[in-house]
């Protein structure tokens, strides 16, 4: 879907490359995260690709063609979702994404069935003025969706929701990949990361240090032990056992038989942890 050879961007008046020669490509209905702390060039690179960036260096091919070379057809075919939400306050809800679904040529979705899957529904005639940061992170997650896009961009889709609207965009999100979309996600939120992604790109200062999926990575990273906690009359115990042969250590037995288990964890690393290691930075 999306093929970028030695990307390289300056922005105008700054001496130094903002991103300085990415390589990296996104397959058909795959969901791509760029992770980074702010300022690490990923809303660059997805400003690039979405077009709203010209005059980069390298080459980069969206569904086989030059992207260089398109024209406003592409905005047909692609959805976006930015950070801070472009919206007409003094409009509802309804009238923003009807305003806006005038802007396409091809067939839309409705956009009261978008305002419903997002939980808007009750406030469709509401003025955005009005809206908390969490509903207008939702009403601008709609609008990428209005053109039934085959390829969706997201920057950090989820800053400002609740926990329960947080897993409602989450599951949108999951739902479009199963209908075969493409979505590209921006994002420091390293658990956002790992519970959508099928592979992400640490990336740092305009250069990408890692790209593989957050299961291998974690898997390379952590370690290869189990950790047991349990009570031994009024104390609390904790004991960590190697997983090779582990069905055969006796003392991993013996306190599975006898003791009282309050959790039992394998160690794999955290993406947090993975990052600060690979790239000496925090996400913060």
């Amino acid at each position: 879907m999306i093929n970028v050879r030695n990307l390289t961007y300056r922005y105008p008046g700054n001496p130094d490359l903002t991103l300085k020669g990415l390589n990296f490509s996104i397959d058909q209905g795959e969901i791509f995260g760029f992770l980074g702390p702010s300022g690490a060039g990923k809303t660059t690179t997805q400003k690039i690709l979405i077009g709203i960036l010209k005059k980069y260096g390298g080459h980069i091919t969206v569904m086989g063609r030059e992207l260089s070379t398109m024209k406003s057809d592409y905005y047909e075919t692609i959805g976006a979702s930015f950070e801070f939400p472009n919206l007409f306050t003094r409009f509802t809800a309804l009238e923003n994404l009807t305003f806006f679904k005038r802007l396409y040529s091809v067939e839309t979705v409705a956009p009261m069935k978008l305002l419903k899957m997002v939980g808007l529904d009750a406030d469709a005639n509401t003025r955005v003025s009005d809206f908390s940061k969490g509903m207008k992170m939702r009403l601008n997650f709609c609008r990428s969706l209005l053109n039934n896009p085959k390829l969706i961009f997201l920057d950090e889709p989820t800053s400002g929701l609740d926990p329960v609207n947080l897993t409602k965009i989450k599951n949108i999100i999951l739902a479009e990949k199963a209908n075969g979309k493409t979505i590209c996600i921006t994002t420091h939120d390293m658990h956002v990361a790992d519970s959508l992604c099928d592979r992400v790109a640490f990336i740092v200062g305009g250069e990408i240090a890692l790209i593989d999926s957050p299961r291998n990575l974690k898997l390379q990273h952590g370690k290869r032990t189990v950790r047991v906690e349990y009570r031994e009359n009024s104390s609390f115990k904790q004991v960590n056992f190697e997983l090779e042969n582990l069905h055969a250590n006796a003392d991993f037995q013996t306190i599975i038989k006898d003791k009282y288990i309050e959790t039992i964890h394998t160690q794999e690393a955290t993406l947090d942890d993975i990052f600060i290691k690979t790239t000496g930075k925090s996400l913060l």
